[in-house]
């Protein structure tokens, strides 16, 4: 028998593959199918099941495809839901054979209502490992929120509940050693506070997560569970519909989406069509010259995330600028999170849309030893609430890039800001999109505050303020 855990950090998400006397099975596996099918062929095994822990909302789950090329069952727990592709709706305790071992369905409704998890027998009919989709995490479970917004009649409170009775009645009373799996690791936007680890035993789970204390009343966990909860990203809804009635195949978008174009072809698409152009090269590379009117999402950030939060519609028509060789890489990341209609990028990058004799804009920047000279009512801080609230520069203003819309109407268009966030990333992101509103005496922090308290001169205590964070 062998488990894999195959994890994405930049979604922070986690598939499983398990393999036992030649059959595998793959959990909650991503948009692009090929590493699955390649790893059960390099075990020589056929993969005959596909379980999903549920209607996934932070990514588009590839079980269609992995289906169509594989010949494997789709396995849901318990729903109603009609989908446009064929699957089994397993029982509540079903049992599933593969190779030497066994997989039992266990409904966990309260993330979602169709969530369940996935316990695992060896051939013996020990328990050896629990796969929790996104119903139990390390440190958390899952946020309650997310199905009311498919399912008009749910509330946050009453699935909650439902949660509360699926972590006593079904997970609690399982053995201290099993192995916990959970879908999501730290990042995730799928919980609130899960650990950096992405799997421990669930006697220590029980020791160490607030939400497996024993004396927890119903009413004290509704309440924990749903205090600090944000707004989910606003394309969770628009996935969660197409993991139900179905995509096309990763393939159809690949070829599509990595279409080369010269500069003069590229910017006639880009004028004549509603598409956003994104760059996702580094953000030194952007600010030191980008496309006017684009906007910078980094590859080498949580790309798919972001672009999730920060374009509404799944449907948009996107143009992107990339380094050479990562074109499939950022077409195979936006078709993740759902977004399958890019158009094309820009064949040559920038260095070809400049040797065609094309316009170029650039980002003012300062380092972090610049900071001193700066009036603090004009630093710009991008980063969370929370992560502000937790300590940030007296004087700053709070405008986080996930609320961006709300967060702009803080900022007078002839005023001169200076931006930072943790890192530097997503206080370029929050530039780009402000230049190309017209926002133009906006200047980057290149390294952000972690830059401060690491290398500046600046003393902490007279520049950061310790607050308790949310």
């Amino acid at each position: 028998m062998q488990i894999e855990q195959i994890y994405t950090g930049c979604l922070a998400e986690a598939a499983y593959y398990i393999e036992s006397n030649g059959e595998a099975a793959i959990i909650d596996p991503l948009r692009e199918v090929e590493p699955y099918i390649q790893r059960a062929d390099k075990d020589g095994a056929k993969i005959k099941y596909i379980f999903e822990t549920h209607f996934h909302a932070d990514f588009v789950s590839g079980h269609k495809d992995l289906a169509a090329k594989t010949g494997a069952n789709i396995i849901y727990g318990p729903t109603q839901m009609e989908t446009g592709f064929e699957k089994i709706v397993a029982k509540d305790g079903q049992m599933f054979n593969l190779g030497d071992i066994s997989i039992e369905v266990l409904h966990t409704p309260g993330h979602t209502m169709e969530s369940s998890c996935y316990l695992l027998r060896d051939k013996s009919g020990k328990e050896i490992a629990l796969f929790t989709g996104d119903t139990l995490f390390i440190g958390d479970v899952g946020r309650p929120d997310l199905a009311q917004k498919v399912i008009a009649e749910l509330t946050q409170e009453k699935l909650a509940s439902h949660l509360y009775d699926s972590l006593r009645n079904k997970i609690m009373p399982l053995a201290d050693d099993i192995m916990v799996y959970p879908a999501h690791g730290a990042g995730s936007a799928c919980g609130k506070k899960m650990s950096k680890e992405t799997s421990d035993t669930l006697g220590n789970q029980k020791k160490t997560n607030y939400a497996l204390q024993p004396d927890l009343t119903r009413a004290d966990f509704v309440k924990e569970v749903l205090t600090g909860l944000m707004p989910p990203p606003g394309y969770f809804p628009q996935n969660v519909l197409l993991n139900i009635q179905g995509y096309d195949s990763i393939d159809e978008v690949l070829e599509r989406g990595a279409q080369a174009m010269n500069p003069r072809v590229f910017e006639t698409v880009a004028n004549e069509t509603d598409a956003i152009i994104i760059d996702t090269r580094d953000k030194d590379a952007f600010r030191k010259g980008f496309i006017p009117g684009s906007i910078f999402i980094g590859l080498d950030g949580n790309f798919g995330p972001w672009v999730g939060t920060l374009i509404p519609d799944v449907n948009q028509k996107i143009l992107f600028v990339a380094d050479k060789g990562t074109e499939e890489e950022v077409v195979t990341r936006l078709a993740r999170v759902g977004y399958d209609h890019t158009m094309g990028y820009l064949s040559g990058g920038l260095e070809a849309w400049i040797k065609d004799g094309r316009e170029v804009d650039t980002i003012k920047s300062i380092d972090v030893h610049q900071l001193e000279l700066v009036d603090r009512e004009s630093i710009v801080d991008v980063r969370r609430a929370s992560e502000f609230n937790s300590e940030h520069i007296l004087g700053a203003i709070n405008a986080p890039l996930d609320y961006i819309n709300d967060s702009m109407s803080q900022l007078d268009k002839g005023r001169t800001y200076y931006l930072h966030c943790a890192s530097g990333y997503r206080s370029l992101v929050f530039i780009s999109i402000l230049r190309a509103r017209g926002f133009d005496n906006l200047v980057d922090v290149e390294e952000g505050l972690e830059s401060v308290k690491e290398n500046s001169k600046i003393k902490l205590s007279d520049y950061v303020c310790p607050t308790t964070e949310l």
